[in-house]
């Protein structure tokens, strides 16, 4: 058998997820039956370097899988896009050490984030950004991602039902970029929790509309308590741009 590391880039607005869900479309099972399809029947099962929800894209996923197929790197890229649907793209493959695992030896993330600030809602782009037609103080949201770099327990920025007991992250960069009606969010860190970056998204949000202060950013690390944040952003505006490893 051997091990093929794949980037991937989907459009998650056909998707309810990348997870596996029972009768659901999601990236996972449309991968898998590509694959099943291709190993004429035999089960394959991806792992990725993490999940995203409904509605969240990616541009450069990464994924596991195992084959015994003798196709050469260039060939699996060619065959799985020929058989995936549109909204699915293989960037890459290639050969990776059988000991390699998409999820446990990422060492950090990029995710972005972007708002569309039209005064009227654009219809193209009401699954690739979060319409948010009111004034923003973008040097406010500016001045409060300095609380939220480094590493902190960012229990207050994840979803209740995230799993893991261990909330301590590092945050490297955080960048807000606005071009005319576009705002663009840039995170990078060694990890994100459940519902994270939207949370975070929507924290600075209600910085820039006046209804928090930057400086409550320190609070809300320490209250370690998800109610005391802010409304989690919706999933469309989310990319899981990059993996580092």
């Amino acid at each position: 058998m051997i091990r093929y590391k794949c980037i991937i880039s989907y459009d998650g607005s056909g998707f309810s997820g990348y997870q596996v869900q029972p009768k659901k479309r999601t990236v996972q099972s449309v991968i898998e039956a590509v694959l099943t399809k291709m190993h004429k029947g035999s089960p394959v099962k991806i792992s990725a370097s993490g999940r995203t929800d409904a509605g969240v894209h990616a541009k450069g996923q990464v994924i596991h899988f195992d084959s015994h197929l003798p196709l050469p790197e260039e060939k699996w890229e060619l065959a799985l896009n020929s058989m995936l649907p549109e909204d699915i793209s293989v960037l890459s493959v290639e050969r990776a050490d059988p000991a390699f695992h998409a999820r446990f030896d990422a060492k950090g993330k990029e995710y972005r984030y972007y708002l569309d600030l039209s005064p009227k809602r654009d219809p193209f782009q009401r699954h690739y950004a979060y319409h948010h037609p009111y004034p923003l103080n973008i040097e406010a949201m500016r001045e409060a991602t300095v609380y939220l770099l480094g590493t902190h327990d960012f229990s207050s920025f994840c979803s209740a039902r995230t799993e893991v007991e261990d909330k301590v992250r590092t945050i490297e960069t955080i960048e807000i970029l606005q071009d005319e009606y576009r705002i663009s969010f840039t995170f990078i860190g060694n990890g994100f929790l459940y519902n994270m970056v939207r949370i975070l998204v929507g924290t600075l949000l209600e910085v820039g509309t006046g209804n928090r202060q930057p400086e409550e950013m320190v609070e809300i690390l320490g209250k370690k308590d998800r109610r005391f944040a802010g409304k989690t952003a919706p999933g469309q505006g989310l990319y899981l741009w990059q993996v580092f490893y």
